[in-house]
Parts: C-alpha cells; structure tokens; sequence
C-alpha cells in the first residue's frame, strides 16, 4: 500500500487519536470516543484515503508510478 502522509501528519494523527480514544476511558465516556481509532490507524499505516480521493499527498517519498 502506498504511503501518502509525511511523518509530522502521522505523529499528529497519532497523537490526535489517542487524545480523542482517550475520552473513552476518562472524560465523558461516550461511544463516540473510539472514532479516535480512526486515525491512530491511518496514522500508523501512513495511508489515508480521504487524501488519495483528494490527491493530497503530505509527505517527500517520489509519487508511485
């Protein structure tokens, strides 16, 4: 699978994740907490689809052929 976010947009997402997953442990304890999961798991893949439908591509790897 290619990758299509850079390192900085990964630690973000990682970080935004688990700050959002979190929630569903302490804070309001609500379902809609583990959307979090969501992007700790692009974050770690490196591969988003949102951009790929948008062409955003954020980081320096040479585009795939």
């Amino acid at each position: 699978m290619p990758t299509n976010e850079g390192t900085i947009d990964r630690g973000i997402r990682v970080a935004a994740g688990l700050g959002i997953g979190s929630l569903a442990v302490v804070g309001p304890q609500t379902p809609w907490a583990w959307v979090g999961l969501v992007p700790v798991a692009t974050g770690l893949a490196g591969y988003c689809p949102v951009y790929t439908l948008f062409g955003i591509r954020t980081c320096r790897a040479p585009e795939p052929k």
